[in-house]
């Protein structure tokens, strides 16, 4: 069984002054994405480019950082070593250090950290671009007869179920129409949103405002941190979780179990 958890931590040093390692160490995922790391390797200490696995070993580390200081960034700690690790190739986001690509031979794994669309749908096109973007590069590793997953956070509710209140952020950044519809298209292809295959209730959120005081204590969130896998790996999914008492950030941690 491998187990794989994925996080968008709002600044890795933020989250780590927070217990990000502690809590590492007992969860003991076999990988862990990490989004929003805001840093790059060489700012960080070895603790952070090598942590303890809570098992008497150590976490190797792979990052995607942003050319910008401070800010985006993805990366993957895992036990074990990928037969590969790369980028997702284009420029426009590579430089933002939106996806880092591990092939573990059994399955590819994305980290993703899908752009914020905005106010005002301001990186609207930008985002769609980098949506077509993952779906291409999926849709080329099941092409050669491959298996993915992409992990990560999505920034987008897909449904109506995927937030607390729909009606009210109808045409608001991360809920709106084109970004939907894309999931839709994500889905329609085969894809699997992992945790609807196994929880089909309301109230299941990974990211809560900090702007509206006591949103997290009452559950006032949306969903925007995902697994997806394709239709052939799909019958390995064993399970699938959020983890909301996990803190540290304003989203929360989310796994899946996959039997290879």
């Amino acid at each position: 069984m491998t187990r794989v958890f994925s996080w968008n931590v709002n600044g890795i040093r933020a989250c780590a002054g927070k217990g990000l390692f502690d809590w590492l160490a007992v969860a003991s995922p076999d990988i862990l994405c990490l989004q929003e790391t805001k840093a790059h390797p060489e700012q960080l200490p070895k603790e952070f480019l090598s942590p303890a696995d809570g098992r008497g070993g150590t976490y190797r580390s792979y990052w995607a950082s942003a050319k910008r200081r401070g800010y985006s960034g993805t990366a993957i700690y895992s036990k074990r070593e990928p037969r590969a690790i790369s980028f997702l190739g284009e420029g426009e986001f590579d430089e933002e250090g939106r996806a880092l690509v591990a092939d573990f031979g059994a399955f590819t794994l994305v980290s993703a950290y899908f752009p914020n669309s905005q106010d005002g749908g301001a990186r609207l096109d930008y985002k769609l671009r980098f949506c077509a973007a993952i779906l291409a590069l999926c849709d080329r590793i099941v092409a050669r007869g491959g298996h993915v997953v992409v992990a990560g956070d999505y920034n987008i509710a897909h449904k109506p179920i995927d937030l607390a209140n729909p009606k009210a952020n109808e045409g608001n950044p991360g809920y709106l129409p084109e970004e939907r519809a894309w999931m839709d298209e994500f889905t329609s292809r085969g894809y699997v949103d992992s945790l609807r295959r196994f929880d089909p209730e309301p109230g299941r959120y990974t990211w809560w405002t900090y702007r509206v005081p006591g949103a997290r204590e009452r559950n006032v969130g949306w969903r925007l941190d995902y697994h997806c896998v394709d239709p052939g790996l799909a019958p390995a999914l064993a399970g699938a979780a959020i983890h909301p008492s996990v803190l540290g950030s304003d989203h929360c941690p989310v796994s899946i179990d996959l039997q290879e």
